[in-house]
């Protein structure tokens, strides 16, 4: 019982650092911080009774799970700064929902190896955005918000691919926005809160959409209860530190170490396979 006792507090400290870890990332980056959960969590699953072909999916919906507070609690403190765009959200949250849906109903019927293979090559993809992106010259706070048609319709695409990768989406919205000439750090804010409704649609989604009985226990479908609360708490807690250096650093030595730290994390994917 002691033993049972002690890996199970181990099993929450690990959450509870990951969740500290994926909180400044959403708060600084407003990337990466779903994809590091995932591959930490598709490693632990098994450890903590998850059978090997649900890991891939519990780490996915687990994280988005999370995200929706990691996010919630990131957008809060920039939306205290003035650096969310509400107007951009409003018209990208349907398309959001939507997206979000149809990525987790369509993730839960793909084997967790081409899950794995599927975000480890997304990794890969961010991390070279991030060393080799080009931006538009940012007109700064003097950019209007981007609405109509056109970014509901981004949303339902970054919706989709969010649920198959477990992300809240920052990795696609933030590029999006700054492209259109929004500063970085209001592209951040403004991703944080679409992070909510991607994270929202997508956990509902692995959790109505999974396989009668598909974990074990401590489970809704394959949002494993444990790993989403204990990562959300943390996470929420440390959001806002993100957000405070994301308003005081420069983030170009950022993203390339950031960059490394992902090929490692895509990496360590093929590995755990």
């Amino acid at each position: 019982m002691a033993n049972s006792l002690e890996h199970r507090m181990a099993i929450w400290l690990v959450f509870l650092a990951l969740g500290a870890v994926a909180g400044v990332l959403a708060g600084l980056l407003g990337i990466g911080g779903g994809l590091v959960l995932v591959a930490a969590l598709a490693w632990i699953a098994p450890e903590i009774g998850i059978p090997q072909e649900a890991a891939m999916h519990t780490a996915l919906a687990s994280s988005l799970a999370s995200i929706v507070l990691t996010a919630t609690a990131s957008a809060r403190a920039h939306a205290k700064r003035g650096s969310v765009m509400w107007p951009t959200v409003r018209w990208m949250v349907p398309g959001l929902l939507l997206g979000g849906w149809l990525g987790s109903f369509v993730a839960v019927r793909i084997d967790g190896e081409w899950l794995r293979w599927i975000v480890a090559g997304y990794c890969l993809i961010a991390a070279a955005q991030l060393l080799f992106g080009k931006n538009r010259a940012e007109l700064g706070a003097d950019a209007p918000p981007p609405q109509g048609a056109p970014m509901t319709a981004a949303g339902v695409g970054i919706g989709a691919v969010s649920a198959v990768v477990g992300i809240g989406g920052g990795s696609m919205t933030v590029p999006l926005l700054v492209w259109r000439g929004v500063a970085p750090v209001r592209a951040v804010g403004t991703s944080s809160a679409c992070g909510v409704a991607i994270g929202l649609a997508s956990a509902i989604g692995y959790a109505l959409n999974a396989p009668a009985g598909a974990l074990p226990e401590h489970a809704i479908g394959y949002v494993y209860l444990p790993a989403a609360i204990g990562v959300a708490i943390a996470s929420v807690l440390c959001a806002p530190y993100g957000t405070r250096l994301a308003h005081k650093l420069h983030g170009d030595t950022l993203k390339r170490v950031f960059a490394a730290f992902l090929v490692l994390v895509a990496v360590s994917l093929l590995l755990g396979g």
